[in-house]
């Protein structure tokens, strides 16, 4: 007995020792930012809302197996279930031992409902520090907050007992049943060989009153959920609208309410049986219990909905349907969307567009697409350089209002040759990435690039934007923990045929200076190279959860993140801004929406907290942008040291803020339907919209909200804006559009700009359309599709100007080609690291090799439609008052695109000279560097031959 005692003490402090070693990382990571109070708030609560738990639980079962031990018949040396068989003879199984197993599996039973409820800690501490809303639900009266902060908590409250309960009860039927309080009578097989008898429960009395006393708690409880349930018809999914129908309100309202009344009668009936058992009247009570929810939760709703609702559906849900209409409104934001009548005009002229020149200086023309492209290719440098993505903002130069497309240089070591993957390459030497590239969105060069305003390593900036800190230790693809300040240099950024190494500066990181935290480590990352390593010194450093969002959210869990982080360039340091939503499913009446988030429903969010991350030194700030929020506010009282106001955010980081596109995008879907506010119009969808299609490349896909920089027909300057078209229901003509403002102070403002519906405005794809109709530029595609090249229809964009929509959509060229890099060979995969590496692309791998160059221009007005080599001269033939031919010459075009494609086979064969470098390939490489010879003396014949 004694040795099972200390097992078992043995695993406790095993397990207590595992969860030290999860929670002392996380507590040095938060204490080095600066958010310790935030760690502690979580973490006690976690472990005092589980540790109630568990002692609740514990204490139930012990009251009950206490009661259940006073009323068993006393047991002998072997305890066992009493079958007919002799359970104990069967196992062998002495009564302490299968105590003992009895009493550990209510101990790990307990500890994992225990963990399992302690992840609700969040809706704990939001029913604690609820917020009220300031305003109520239609049906109730009541504050929205209830619904938002404590309803939540009372059905996690009535849930959680509902399953200890249960399980209390599971465990006293299984231990009558080992002290033969409890019988089931019965063999398997008869002596005579005829089928098996039906099993009896052979019940104790004074056992049975126990049970039937459990059995009244799980009643009331159910009692008490169909309270709950009453409030739960506010999310109703029964009629034509979200929310409590006519169904709900009237009948099934008031049969919980009479559930309510006889499950309670019910309970009493099971608990007075305790005192006097009645048997009929609790078997007669049970059979009117369960009909009555048959017949009044079940049978008589379908039966109203059917015969009554339904043949006067519009005239019995009027009323709901607009509750319904109200509460999404005002969930969503959208009751505060500014509503003005856009009057279009039809006469635009090239004087008129010239008045807006700094709208149309902002008009993109690289798409995000093929622009990602293009700056892998030519920005890259290096293999294990990568950009993610491009992000679109907005800067001062040279005092002009300029739109700007930007995307990060970062390392991924995942992309290292295979010899070079080793471990102290991984963690210690390519620790970050660094600089950028940053183009503006209407610049071209005469081959079709963008022209970059920050290029190269080190960055070199051609404009009054300087890069003074350029390393990225925190970005979106920072996926591995480094160590930096140690004997091992960092590699910094490449130069010519040698590197530039550096030591990190910055104060992020946390110490790794002791001999326990390298075993802490080594076990939090499972890697035991850190422990080992002679690379460490006392001024060393562990930076891990770099990625931007992983960053974020282990801060605070209880915000939804944004999917796109954008970078900023601000006073020669690299920042991270992530938008931050407070969301709920639980506003009354409001549609739930699904899709982000994880697909998670969603009927309430707010775009409540900017995030700030230092690309360099990883410190995060949380800067409050709606302090009327209730949910945000309710977090600032939990955690008083998380939010920061905005007026502390740095002057310059104020003026990148935008409006984020996925709260633009679920605005945008719901208003749709939404802007619909008589109940009438929206039951029969008279003026239902559509979020309108576009092509891309030859695919029609769904429009995305764009970023432009625009004078409001109302403005008196041009500012940075997020904005959508819309379209009819089924139809393609445009009948408005939505902005969403990014500049202070309207920041967060949203305008929709309705056209009149008796005037045909062309929307996306009927302009699409046009321009597929065009023959001149029709057999200017083809043309380039038969020389080997893809045409890239990029983005439509529809910008407002003057009272009127002009149409900008770019066309890029891209080679159909790809390069083929043999696999490694020889002593690549002989050792070690890498030798699993080498395996896995050891078959031949293709790598897009593709360029795309902008080509051409095409912009719409009314029914004029031109392609251009530039927008101005696209513009011109559109507002020109004649259409003129497309400017390139078919021989023209020939040689261009002889010159594009002579270009990407040079490409290719230096890409492959490379590779064969890196093999040892001596033979092969000559060979590549003979055809990329002949390649470039083509290249420069034909580009002597296009000279004028």
């Amino acid at each position: 007995m004694k040795i099972k005692v200390l097992i078992g003490c043995g695993l406790l402090i095993l397990l207590l020792l595992f969860s030290i070693v999860s929670i002392y990382p996380d507590w040095l990571w938060f204490k080095n930012l600066g958010f310790f109070p935030v760690f502690w708030t979580m973490l006690l609560t976690k472990f005092g809302f589980g540790f109630v738990i568990w002692l609740f639980l514990i204490l139930i079962i012990t009251v009950n197996l206490y009661i259940a031990r006073r009323l068993s018949p006393g047991a002998g040396s072997q305890a066992g279930f009493r079958d007919g068989g002799g359970f104990a003879s069967q196992v062998g199984l002495s009564a302490n031992t299968l105590n003992l197993l009895f009493l550990a599996f209510i101990l790990i039973a307990g500890f994992i409902i225990a963990s399992k409820g302690s992840e609700k800690w969040d809706t704990v501490l939001r029913f604690l520090y609820r917020q009220p809303f300031g305003s109520t639900d239609p049906l109730f009266d009541k504050d929205i907050g209830f619904y938002v902060f404590a309803l939540p908590f009372y059905e996690f409250i009535r849930s959680g007992l509902l399953i200890l309960f249960f399980f209390a009860a599971g465990l006293i039927i299984i231990w009558y049943l080992k002290n033969g309080a409890l019988q089931i009578i019965g063999e398997v097989v008869q002596a005579d060989g005829s089928p098996p008898s039906i099993p009896k429960v052979v019940v104790a009395p004074e056992v049975k009153k126990h049970l039937i006393f459990l059995g009244g708690i799980i009643v009331l409880l159910l009692a008490w959920g169909y309270q709950l349930k009453i409030y739960g018809l506010l999310y109703s999914t029964q009629g034509p609208a979200f929310g409590a129908s006519y169904t709900d309100v009237h009948i099934k309202v008031w049969a919980f309410r009479l559930l309510i009344v006889v499950s309670s009668a019910f309970a009493v009936l099971l608990f007075l049986n305790t005192f006097k058992p009645r048997t009929k009247l609790i078997l007669l009570s049970g059979a009117v219990w369960v009909g009555s929810i048959l017949l009044f939760a079940t049978v008589l709703p379908i039966a109203v909905e059917k015969f009554v609702v339904k043949p006067n559906q519009l005239e019995k849900e009027s009323k709901y349907i607009a509750y319904n209409i109200d509460c999404t409104r005002k969930a969503y934001n959208l009751n505060k969307i500014k509503e003005v009548s856009f009057e279009v005009n039809d006469k635009l002229s090239l004087e008129d567009v010239k008045k807006e020149s700094v709208t149309i200086q902002n008009i993109r023309i690289w798409d995000e697409r093929p622009l990602l492209q293009t700056y892998r290719q030519i920005q890259a440098i290096r293999l294990y350089y990568d950009f993610n993505n491009v992000d679109v903002d907005r800067y001062k130069i040279n005092n002009q209002y300029r739109q700007i497309m930007l995307s990060a240089r970062e390392l991924v070591v995942d992309q290292l040759p295979p010899q070079a993957n080793t471990w102290v390459n991984r963690h210690l030497t390519y620790t970050h990435g660094y600089g950028l590239a940053a183009s503006p969105v209407n610049e071209v060069t005469t081959e079709g690039l963008p022209r970059l305003f920050i290029k190269d390593l080190p960055p070199v900036s051609d404009v009054e934007l300087n890069v003074e800190r350029p390393e990225i230790y925190y970005g979106e693809k920072t996926a591995q923990y480094v160590l930096v300040k140690t004997t091992a240099k960092e590699f910094d950024y490449p130069k010519g045929d040698s590197n530039v190494y550096t030591v990190y500066q910055g104060k992020g990181g946390v110490p790794i200076n002791s001999f326990i935290r390298r075993i802490l480590f080594a076990i939090e990352f499972m890697d035991p190279q850190i422990l080992f390593t002679t690379y460490l010194t006392p001024e060393s450093k562990i930076m891990y959860k770099r990625r931007i969002k992983v960053r974020a959210s282990a801060i605070a869990p209880f915000l939804r993140y944004d999917n796109d982080p954008y970078l900023v360039l601000s006073e020669g340091k690299l920042y991270w801004i992530l938008d931050a939503y407070t969301t709920s499913d639980m506003y009354p009446y409001s549609l739930r929406s699904y899709g982000l988030f994880k697909n998670k429903p969603l009927n309430y969010i707010r775009n409540s907290v900017k995030v700030i991350i230092d690309a360099y030194n990883g410190d995060v700030s949380f800067y409050l942008i709606d302090e009327e929020d209730p949910i945000a506010k309710v977090y600032g009282e939990i955690f008083p040291d998380l939010f920061k106001p905005l007026q502390k955010m740095p002057e310059d980081l104020k003026t990148h803020i935008r409006y984020p596109r996925d709260l633009f995008n679920v605005q945008a879907a719901t208003y749709t339907r939404y802007h619909m506010e008589e109940a009438q119009v929206f039951y029969n969808q008279e003026d239902l919209w559509q979020l309108p299609d576009e092509l891309y490349g030859d695919s029609r896909q769904r429009m995305e909200p764009y970023y432009i920089i625009i004078k409001l027909p109302e403005g008196q300057k041009e500012e940075f804006l997020l904005m959508l078209p819309f379209t009819p229901s089924k139809k393609d003509n445009m009948i408005g559009w939505l902005a969403a403002r990014s500049d202070l102070p309207n920041y967060g403002s949203l305008i929709v700009y309705k056209l009149p519906k008796e005037k045909l405005v062309y929307g996306p794809m009927q302009i699409e359309a046009r321009i597929d109709q065009q023959t001149d530029i029709s057999r200017e595609f083809s043309l380039w599709g038969q020389w080997g090249s893809r045409v890239i229809r990029g983005n439509l964009l529809a910008i407002p100007v003057c009272d009127s929509f002009i149409y900008v959509e770019p066309i890029y060229l891209e080679a159909i080609q790809g390069e083929r890099i043999p696999p490694p060979t020889g002593e690549s995969e002989s050792k070690g690291f890498g030798k699993s590496r080498a395996r896995q692309g050891a078959s031949p791998t293709v790598r897009s090799a593709a360029l795309p160059e902008l080509k051409r221009v095409i912009a719409a007005f009314g029914n004029r439609v031109a392609m251009a080599k530039n927008l101005d001269n696209a513009l011109s033939s559109v507002l020109g008052g004649e259409i003129l031919p497309t400017e390139l010459a078919i021989p023209a075009a020939k040689e261009i695109l002889k010159s594009s494609n002579l270009g990407v086979q040079a490409l290719e064969h230096y890409n492959k000279a490379k590779a064969y470098l890196r093999q040892g390939d001596w033979a092969s490489y000559g060979t590549e560097l003979e055809k990329l010879e002949e390649v470039l003396q083509q290249l420069a014949a034909t580009t002597e031959k296009r000279k004028p």
